[in-house]
């Protein structure tokens, strides 16, 4: 009788073991996702950073509603040669002007997207060509790559056959989605002659329609669903 309520104890201790392991694995992954938070990225240069204020809060507003993500609703805002950028799964990068990486600051995005990283560009209208310029430095042989309308990116929740939308004229050229990957994977996703960030802001701002500011924030929400998973 002894033996065999030893025997059952341990059993019955395992079970325990294994019922608070799943409890803590379980715990630590809600934390996780509820931990979920995207920054602005800061940058020096002289260029507008801090262009569209509105825009980020709507698309946290707007993914917390259609695809559950649970992001803080009020973004942070992180230097570029901060660590503190590490605590971020998806930094965002807007603004119409000059954009200049230091040594530091190219060693740390770089060292960011390599750990896994993600950074989303969106071009405000002038951004262009200082960004391919800085971020050759990170990644010296590469071009931005045009992503194909069959990438993942564009069928996540919300579909976009013909890739990422026209959101603003600009130069009347057509939209386009730009990548860099590493390793394989996407780690930096750029949209040209598109301006998803103005489609976010508040209605007032820019007079979009809802349909354009819908198609905005959908594929913002694409971009940022792909992001947390890959």
């Amino acid at each position: 009788m002894k033996k065999f309520l030893q025997v059952h104890f341990k059993i019955y201790s395992f079970q325990i073991n294994i019922i608070c392991l799943f409890f803590l694995v379980t715990l630590f992954s809600f934390s996780s996702i509820s931990a979920q938070q995207i920054a602005i990225l800061k940058y020096n240069g002289g260029g507008d950073w801090y262009a569209n204020p509105t825009a980020l809060p709507n698309l946290i507003e707007f993914c917390n509603s259609n695809i559950h993500s649970s992001i803080n609703a009020n973004p942070e805002t992180v230097e570029i040669g901060s660590l503190d950028i590490y605590n971020y799964p998806i930094v965002f990068m807007t603004g119409h002007g000059n954009v200049l990486f230091s040594n530091d600051d190219t060693e740390n995005l770089k060292s960011y997207l390599q750990s896994g990283g993600f950074l989303h560009i969106s071009d405000n209208y002038g951004l262009d060509k200082y960004i391919r310029r800085e971020l050759k430095k990170i990644f010296p042989n590469q071009e931005f790559q045009e992503i194909p309308y069959n990438h993942p990116i564009f069928h996540q929740s919300f579909n976009f056959e013909n890739g990422v939308p026209k959101i603003h004229e600009h130069d009347n050229k057509a939209s386009k989605g730009f990548g860099l990957f590493y390793q394989g994977r996407l780690v930096c996703f750029y949209d040209y002659e598109a301006d998803l960030s103005d489609g976010w802001e508040d209605e007032e701002i820019h007079n979009d329609s809802f349909e354009v500011r819908d198609k905005a924030l959908k594929m913002g929400a694409n971009i940022i669903e792909y992001a947390f998973k890959n």
